[in-house]
């Protein structure tokens, strides 16, 4: 516990304490006796008081310092000791409460994002030496042994192990890492000693990127906030205005009793503070973006999230985003050989080539090629290649480049790009290619539905009768094909004119503007992208579809838990502000109006740090 908590602590002890004692050497009929509870008072609440002195010299007049001061020091001079007394206790407990609530939201949010690095050990001249994650430079070799932190992304160069990066994606299963493979900052190093080579300086991390969009998400605030921050300037002038118009205008004009007039206007300025509504909606937003933190979805401030929670259309790009991004072998249709046959044909010609498509066939062979009966490999450009296999040409590629060698090329009977093969003019069959669904694609447009997202949409550049096998697959309710990157910003343009809040998904590569254009922009699997991390307004930091109706769930439970705040609070002020008014509530009501209403917003806001 800090120190400041413990000092108002020790004070609080000692104000009831004295306060007791007052109450008990009261029955002696002493006058100065009856002036001690000022001491507790003074001991309680001389910082509340010389808060408002010096906010009122700053031009801040109307804060709940001022309000409280006002309210107590009128109690004072009314007689009412006892009650000032209690007021004041009651509003430093409650202050007390909300420093210690405020402060576990944030050691707690500290504590999902604890994944920055404090030290490195790089290899130099001098040997194995121990430096600050700032100091390392590009292309330098850095040794991270079992348990410890990576400080920069980079490349492993020696050694295999298993991974951590629950902290940046929220996904609890280890990935297993070897040489060749890329690692990022703050994932822990969970295996054995591994040499990684830096490619990137500290300040370009993904760790240091990712700290950033978290501590600056606060400055960008909701239209919630914002309404907040307006109704509390207008509101307290508005409540002093009225309490003043309370004590005076019944005495004045209407015979009424002073005293009674003035306790009223007293009770309807301690009701009046709004801290539970200024303290408890940005911590309702502070706690929903450190929780979205922690399932690695990075919100980039209160705003989008306000804005995620009304979206109504989910747009998808497919490559990368509902799909893997990489091709699979989905069919092998031979004609005068067997399919082990035609796809070895087409595996000895693909494996020379870097196409993805190459690799696709070369992975589905799965047997290890005997490259020396392969001889001229020739490629045609964006029709195919030609290789010499065992002294006989075969050909293998799209239907233009068997209608330009002579060959018919069937039509293919699936869905994918068909890859046809023929060996000297004789046509061999067709093997069909597509790019691998996601396991989790299927759940996630299901998911979406669920949560009363009312249309779905996938736009690709695929063909479009690729581009509708995988709408249908997936349940996607419009799906538009080949599409230019121009005419994806065209289609969002639209579905946003038709009036409903749209939410755009892209791989955040090649999806820059569109990103930037729909109401939400949500870049997936975008580790370490800076393309995605700049476009685009919420961030997830792995390729899981699924991730998206998770982000929205937790837009949607922050925003009812800031409603049921503002409704609650300014329900209850209501109610107690009239009774107060109409003498009906007295100083203990006017205690719960504020202090009990501010704990009880407090604690409810608290609920959004949990995921």
């Amino acid at each position: 516990m800090k120190r400041k908590h413990k000092r108002v602590i020790y004070r609080l002890a000692f104000s009831v304490a004295l306060t007791a004692v007052c109450l008990l050497i009261s029955k002696h009929e002493i006058w100065f006796l009856g002036l001690l509870p000022i001491v507790p008072y003074l001991v309680i609440g001389y910082d509340v008081l010389w808060s408002a002195i010096r906010n009122i010299f700053h031009g801040q007049i109307f804060d709940e310092n001022f309000l409280m001061a006002i309210a107590t020091v009128g109690a004072l001079a009314m007689g009412e000791y006892y009650e000032a007394v209690g007021v004041m206790i009651f509003y430093q407990t409650g202050e007390l409460f909300q420093s210690l609530a405020v402060g576990k939201s944030r050691r707690s949010i500290a504590a999902l994002m604890d994944i920055r690095p404090d030290r490195a050990v790089v290899i130099r001249d001098e040997g194995e030496i121990e430096v600050s994650p700032e100091e390392i430079g590009v292309g330098e070799i850095m040794i991270v042994r079992a348990g410890e932190k990576i400080a920069l992304d980079g490349e492993i160069i020696e050694g295999a192990t298993s991974v951590n990066t629950a902290a940046l994606t929220g996904e609890s299963m280890p990935v297993d890492r070897s040489v060749g493979d890329k690692v990022i900052s703050g994932s822990i190093n969970l295996g054995g000693v591994i040499k990684v080579r830096a490619e990137s300086v500290f300040a370009e991390s993904t760790v240091s990127k990712i700290l950033d969009l978290v501590e600056n998400s606060a400055s960008k605030k909701a239209r919630v906030e914002n309404f907040i921050t307006r109704f509390a300037r207008y509101y307290t002038p508005c409540v002093v205005a009225g309490a003043c118009l309370l004590a005076l205008v019944p005495p004045l004009f209407f015979n009424g009793i002073w005293n009674d007039w003035i306790r009223r206007a007293l009770i309807f300025l301690m009701v009046s503070c709004p801290c539970a509504l200024v303290i408890s909606v940005p911590m309702s937003f502070f706690g929903g973006i450190g929780g979205a933190s922690r399932a690695g979805i990075l919100i980039k401030g209160a705003n989008y999230m306000e804005m995620l929670a009304g979206v109504e259309t989910v747009v998808f790009d497919k490559t990368g985003t509902l799909s893997r991004g990489n091709f699979e072998v989905c069919g092998v249709y031979p004609e005068s050989v067997d399919e082990g046959g035609l796809l070895e044909l087409a595996a000895m010609a693909e494996s020379y080539s870097n196409h993805p498509v190459a690799g696709a066939i070369v992975n589905a062979y799965g047997s290890e090629i005997d490259k020396s009966r392969v001889g001229e490999v020739s490629e045609y450009a964006g029709m195919g290649l030609c290789a010499v296999i065992d002294g006989v040409r075969v050909y293998v590629g799209n239907a233009a480049l068997m209608e330009r060698v002579g060959a018919t090329a069937k039509a293919p009977k699936g869905i994918g790009t068909a890859v046809h093969i023929c060996r000297e003019g004789e046509y061999l069959g067709y093997i069909l290619i597509r790019d691998a669904i996601k396991s989790d694609s299927k759940e996630a447009i299901d998911k979406l539905k669920r949560k009363g997202i009312k249309k779905t949409v996938m736009l690709t550049g695929d063909s479009r009768s690729v581009a509708e096998s995988v709408g249908r697959e997936l349940g996607i309710d419009d799906v538009r094909a080949e599409l230019l990157p121009a005419d994806k910003v065209s289609a969002i343009e639209e579905i946003i004119e038709s009036g409903r809040r749209v939410a755009f998904v892209g791989d955040g590569i090649n999806d820059a503007p569109v990103l930037s254009r729909a109401d939400v922009g949500i870049a997936m699997g975008a580790l370490g992208s800076d393309a995605a991390i700049e476009a685009a307004d919420i961030v997830l930091m792995d390729d899981k579809p699924s991730k998206v109706a998770e982000a929205i769930d937790i837009s949607k439970r922050t925003m009812r838990i800031v409603r049921q705040n503002i409704v609650f609070a300014l329900s209850v002020k209501g109610i107690i502000l009239m009774l107060g008014a109409l003498g009906f509530a007295n100083v203990w009501i006017a205690v719960f109006g504020d202090v009990g209403v501010m704990i009880l917003a407090i604690l409810n806001a608290m609920r959004s740090l949990k995921v």
